[in-house]
């Protein structure tokens, strides 16, 4: 049998390896060091962001974004059912209620038709995930957060460098969040940024991030020394991290026209299958320039695709589910969670499959999968 394909693995662009031995060489392992500046420098000049900061992981900036929009027990904040649960649990840590949305059927995005039914006089923020780097419907979402005056908080784990008429995703909200985990388009393993659009919440952020301290102020020679200013924990990466960041933001136009490539590829390859199957494939707006984050299929039963895993693992690909609907967790059970809430989250959970996808999927490779789900008989 031919090798496996992976769903998923990390891919060098040129530097990384080089610029990481030029991290440790240069003493400063630690986090804010050089590597970590230029990974700023290049997110806030790419995306025209106000203010960025690498963060151990997405999960602890969105945790930064409750800490700064100051979410206290009782508050509420929408986010869609169909997400990962960091999503939620950033705001949950501050005693927040979650408030499920569902999602469209085209995108899998946040619908943003429901949300004025969801907004009540509790509501703190409103965060919509862009989904597979697909932007939700934002001039909707941003009339509606600022006539109401709620904050919005974009988790954009999987839309770096997307854009929405012609924006850059992450730059709508007063706060967005962004992954470098190893199955985001660009990566260090485990990473995020924090990017801050509203400056008021730069200095607040800045706390937060070094532990609770006033250390960022000392460093720009503002105080003659650093303290304990207010709560805060230990948000920064390794400038080790950093340095395999900055290689892969360096070369992103090079990775994004890869990944480009490929989900163009499966595009055109399963559009008669998926047509004679009843199989739904990715829509992307006119309106969206996507981040070429996934490529997912909608198989037309819980039965049908766990067959497909299992025909697809026969030939040698993994392909992997996603999301489960949060609202009839464990957890979101105890917030009122329950079946029929969500209803579209409910039907694509149960149906959607993620085709192998990295940066380094060779087209013989990409072929070979292909040809095993066009072998694949939907009955």
């Amino acid at each position: 049998m031919s090798p496996r394909i992976p769903f998923n693995k990390p891919c060098l662009e040129g530097k990384e390896l080089l610029y990481v031995a030029e991290a440790i060489l240069l003493g400063h392992a630690a986090g804010d060091g050089s590597f970590t500046k230029r990974c700023h420098q290049l997110l806030e000049g790419g995306l025209g962001a106000a203010r960025v900061l690498l963060t151990t992981s997405c999960t602890h900036a969105l945790e930064m974004s409750a800490l700064l929009l100051d979410i206290q027990p009782g508050d509420e904040v929408i986010v869609p059912a169909f997400t990962f649960v960091s999503t939620v649990n950033a705001f949950v840590l501050r005693g927040a209620t979650p408030v499920f949305a569902d999602i469209r059927r085209d995108t899998l995005n946040m619908d943003e038709k429901l949300l004025p039914d969801l907004i009540t006089s509790r509501t703190k923020a409103i965060v919509p995930v862009h989904y597979a780097g697909v932007a939700c419907e934002m001039d909707t979402i941003c009339a509606l957060t600022s006539r109401h005056g709620i904050p919005l908080v974009e988790d954009n784990a999987h839309g770096l460098f997307a854009r929405y008429k012609g924006r850059f995703l992450g730059t709508f909200g007063c706060l967005a969040t962004q992954s470098f985990h190893e199955t985001k388009n660009i990566t260090c393993g485990e990473g995020g940024a924090l990017i801050i659009n509203d400056l008021s919440l730069k200095e607040r952020a800045e706390i937060i991030r070094e532990k609770g301290t006033d250390r960022s102020r000392f460093f720009r020679g503002q105080v003659d020394k650093y303290t304990w200013v207010g709560i805060g924990s230990s948000y920064l990466p390794s400038d080790i991290l950093a340095a395999y960041l900055c290689a892969q933001l360096e070369a992103w136009t090079v990775i994004q026209s890869k990944r480009s490539n490929i989900w163009r590829r499966y595009a055109e390859g399963l559009k008669h299958w998926a047509e004679q199957s009843g199989v739904q494939m990715p829509v992307v707006p006119e309106e969206c320039e996507q981040a070429y984050h996934m490529f997912y299929i909608l198989l037309p039963s819980l039965r049908v695709r766990q067959a497909m895993i299992e025909h697809l693992k026969a030939s040698g690909v993994m392909a992997v589910f996603h999301y489960l609907p949060l609202h009839l967790s464990a957890m979101g059970e105890t917030f009122g969670g329950r079946v029929g809430q969500c209803p579209v989250t409910e039907d694509v959970s149960d149906r959607l499959l993620r085709l192998p996808l990295y940066n380094d999927l060779r087209p013989a490779e990409q072929d070979r999968v292909i040809d095993a789900v066009c072998s694949f008989k939907v009955d």
